[in-house]
Parts: structure tokens; C-alpha cells; sequence
């Protein structure tokens, strides 16, 4: 007998920022920054939580790269023009209908995209959370600087892995045994 689901977890939301193909081929070790992702995507959907993409100008750009979009399907994709998800009043009204009071970033470009939605996350008044392992940025060395401004602000940073075995809580939980064949999958 297969193990029962999940309660999703209402109120958290994994957004994926602008995973688009353009960018991930200006960012250093993508291959890497995608397989994370990956791994975030399908340990959320495990877990129940929700999980939408962002887009910068897909219409000059292109969509998200169709891999990581499959591991969410019906996932909400919202287009943008700013660099932050909270500079789009569309996209800011629809999370706000979800009652989201977490959020769980992954995705690019650290020190633009992602650092200016975690800031106005924070500003949403919203709890959020930085899988430092599923960013990327083109200059290493300035996300590195971004993320130590994220942590004074009151974000979290963490890896993937710690937020998701702290959201499963304990070994016992019902997803526990298919996240350890994702962490190993995604090793």
C-alpha cells in the first residue's frame, strides 16, 4: 500500500526566477544551478508546496527551460519586466490572492532578480528563504555580497537540502523515503 499524501503545505510557494535559457548560458557551472532547481521543484511538489515561474521578457526571451517547467506541470508562469516579482502589480496580486506567507526562492540572477524580489518579499511583509545552492549569477562574487546583504536584512540563505529535511520535520513523515531518493538523485 502506497504511503498517503502529503498535506500540502498552505502558504509556502516555491518560486523559480527566470530560469530562461538566455540567462543560464551567461551564468558560470548552470548545468549545476538547473539540476538544484530540479531537485527543489520535485522536492516541493513531494511536499505539496506550491511552485510558479517567473519570466523576464519572454516574449523577446523565451520561456523557462521546458525540463524544469514538466517537473511542475499547471505551475502558474508569470511574465515580467522588472527585476523584481513585487514591481509587477499583476504578479503581486496574484500571490497575494494564494495567501502566501513564505517564500522559497531558487533560480537567477542573484544579485538583480533574485536579490530585489527577496527584498520585496520582506517589504510584502513575507517569511523568505534563499536555496543558496539553486541560484546563480554571472559574477559569483557579487551574489556572494548580495546574499551577505539578504542575511543582514533578515532573510534566510540556506541550501536546499536543510530547508527541505526541515519542512519534512522527521523521518517518519510520508515523503521522507521518496526526498532521500531525490537527494540521492540529484547528488
Amino acid at each position: 500500500m502506497p504511503a498517503p499524501a502529503p498535506a500540502p503545505l498552505d502558504g509556502v510557494l516555491l518560486l523559480c526566477v527566470d530560469l530562461q535559457p538566455p540567462f543560464l548560458k551567461a551564468i558560470p557551472d548552470s548545468a549545476a544551478v538547473v539540476k538544484r532547481c530540479a531537485f527543489a521543484i520535485e522536492a516541493a511538489a513531494g511536499l505539496g508546496i506550491r511552485v510558479a515561474f517567473t519570466e523576464q521578457l519572454p516574449r523577446k526571451l523565451g520561456g523557462t527551460t521546458p525540463d524544469l517547467l514538466a517537473l511542475a506541470r499547471g505551475a502558474d508562469v508569470y511574465a515580467k519586466s522588472s527585476f523584481s516579482v513585487f514591481g509587477d502589480d499583476g504578479i503581486t496580486e496574484a500571490l497575494r490572492s494564494l495567501d502566501i506567507e513564505h517564500l522559497i526562492l531558487c533560480g537567477i540572477e542573484t544579485p538583480i532578480c533574485i536579490y530585489q524580489t527577496a527584498l520585496g518579499a520582506v517589504d510584502a511583509n513575507l517569511q523568505v528563504t534563499v536555496l543558496s545552492d539553486a541560484i546563480g549569477a554571472r559574477r559569483p562574487a557579487d551574489a556572494e555580497i548580495c546574499l551577505g546583504g539578504l542575511v543582514r536584512a533578515g532573510i534566510h540563505v540556506l541550501p536546499s537540502e536543510t530547508v527541505f529535511y526541515a519542512l519534512l520535520h522527521d523521518a517518519g513523515h510520508p515523503f521522507f523515503k521518496g526526498f532521500t531518493q531525490l537527494v540521492k538523485k540529484h547528488a
